[in-house]
């Protein structure tokens, strides 16, 4: 029976009465038709929020590289000719000044060091120095990207960690910066999600992700992230259920949403705008969704461009792909999450693999965006969550040291979208252990990055228990001048 049919019939006198009372529910269900009509806290989902950015934008979309498990730093960019010559001796006490070990090597007695064990060189006219053995593709696009060496954050394990860079702080229950920025700025494509996340697994160690790193925490939870599954369907039950066409579903939805709204004129509770708006997103989605992931029209040199894994569903290279469709299709914000850095042990063999995944992928991304004219408008972030030790986890040998976590500095890159290129941020003293100029804290990045989106991360905030919540903490944040363009 059709469920509209069933609620009418369920209203006595007394509901009919409470139901009219609370008036406007045509008006409310037209709201489908123009979303935030209703909304009474102004959160319109076309729009956002702000409705305008607090300045002109340098970046429309982010697309955001993420690189789970913590990218040896030492290994990738962080390289220094001196370095050759620390080989094997132990850390000086004046450089680790006591820091907090992690639990792996809380118990070791000595921290030798351990210099690259591949070849680096320059590249661009800025002769910047990356690990020609594992990066020679993103070495090719030195000329597009800043290179911003001194990233910190106080949290030495994962995931306190990557909950830090993604949401701003190391506790649970936050928004995500994926959700934030929809919130703020709303989409331009109501037929795709505002916020998409894809994962892909490396070859090395993996530590798991959680949904809560892109929720919505505090936010509305119509801003939290949608993750496209590698396999199968790409969102689950996006397909009609055998049996149901498409105009069944379209009557169900109908029904349904009527039902929904009458509830909302009674208890005016936004969650449930938010189940309107996003059954409504899911109907669009089963069209524009195949659309999307059918790489049929894209030509065999793109294919070449990304790799021999692009054709591969699931794959970092397939994932760069689709976040280049979706950036042209106008989502403001992707997150492609690559597993499998958390190198221990045996880093020399792993991280080779793990590069081999992502280095003509991410330069491919690059290239491809500057291409179509996009590169100006896009922001492309590259990085983890932390870097790795110069110290040797376990056994110091050729080819099966490992590193441990360090969150004293670190590597990340970004391109586009307002960033200068051609530059290095920063610098760390020669054991790559300490910053001896131009910190970026996780707080001054994030606040970067809204910077390039158009947002002053100081008069961007949302009530929460009493607090105003910023994506930048508390805590004193300032904008990275020196990496915009």
């Amino acid at each position: 029976m059709n469920p509209l049919h069933i609620h009418t019939n369920a209203q006595n006198r007394r509901s009919f009465l409470k139901m009219g009372a609370a008036g406007m529910g045509a008006l409310g269900f037209a709201s489908l038709n123009q979303p935030g009509l209703l909304n009474a806290a102004g959160d319109d989902p076309v729009k956002g929020v702000l409705g305008k950015p607090h300045f002109k934008q340098t970046a429309k979309r982010i697309i955001f590289l993420f690189f789970s498990g913590g990218p040896s730093h030492i290994d990738m960019f962080d390289y220094k000719p001196a370095m050759r010559k620390l080989h094997g001796i132990e850390l000086p006490e004046s450089i680790r000044q006591g820091q907090r070990l992690t639990g792996m090597t809380s118990g070791q007695k000595s921290f030798p060091c351990v210099a690259p064990m591949f070849e680096f060189k320059r590249y661009g006219s800025h002769g910047t120095w990356v690990n020609s053995d594992l990066l020679p593709h993103v070495g090719s696009i030195a000329d597009e990207i800043t290179i911003i060496k001194t990233l910190n954050s106080e949290a030495i394990n994962h995931d306190p960690a990557i909950t830090f860079i993604n949401t701003g702080t190391q506790q649970l229950g936050h928004a995500s910066m994926g959700s934030w920025l929809s919130y703020g700025l709303g989409s331009t494509n109501q037929n795709l999600p505002g916020y998409i996340v894809m994962i892909s697994k490396g070859r090395g160690q993996s530590q798991a992700l959680y949904s809560r790193l892109w929720s919505s925490g505090f936010l509305p939870s119509r801003h939290q992230g949608v993750k496209f599954r590698s396999a199968g369907e790409p969102v689950l039950y996006l397909n009609n259920p055998a049996g149901v066409d498409s105009q069944d579903r379209r009557a169900f939805l109908d029904a349904i949403g009527q039902i929904n709204q009458d509830k909302f004129d009674e208890v005016r509770d936004p969650e449930i705008e938010t189940r309107i708006s996003q059954y409504e997103m899911a109907y669009r989605m089963q069209t524009s969704v195949p659309e999307l992931k059918d790489l049929s029209d894209e030509p065999d040199y793109i294919f070449d461009m990304y790799g021999p894994d692009a054709k591969k569903p699931g794959t970092f290279a397939y994932n760069c792909i689709l976040a280049r469709r979706m950036a042209e299709r106008g989502v403001p914000f992707q997150q492609l999450f690559h597993r499998g850095w958390d190198q221990h042990g045996n880093l020399p063999n792993l991280i080779k693999l793990q590069c081999q995944d992502i280095d003509q992928p991410a330069s491919a991304l690059v290239r491809d965006l500057k291409m179509r004219g996009m590169l100006k408008d896009t922001l492309v972030v590259c990085g983890g969550e932390f870097g790795r030790t110069i110290y040797s986890q376990g056994q110091l040998s050729k080819d099966s040291h490992g590193r441990d976590h360090h969150g004293r500095c670190f590597s990340m890159w970004m391109a586009g979208g307002g960033i200068r290129a051609g530059y290095e941020h920063g610098q760390t003293d020669d054991f790559s252990y300490n910053i001896v100029k131009d910190p970026v804290h996780i707080r001054d990045f994030n606040a970067t990055i809204l910077h390039c989106l158009g947002i002053d991360h100081e008069r961007f905030s949302y009530s929460y228990q009493g607090l105003d919540r910023r994506l930048t903490g508390v805590e004193p944040a300032h904008v990275v001048k020196d990496i915009l363009a």
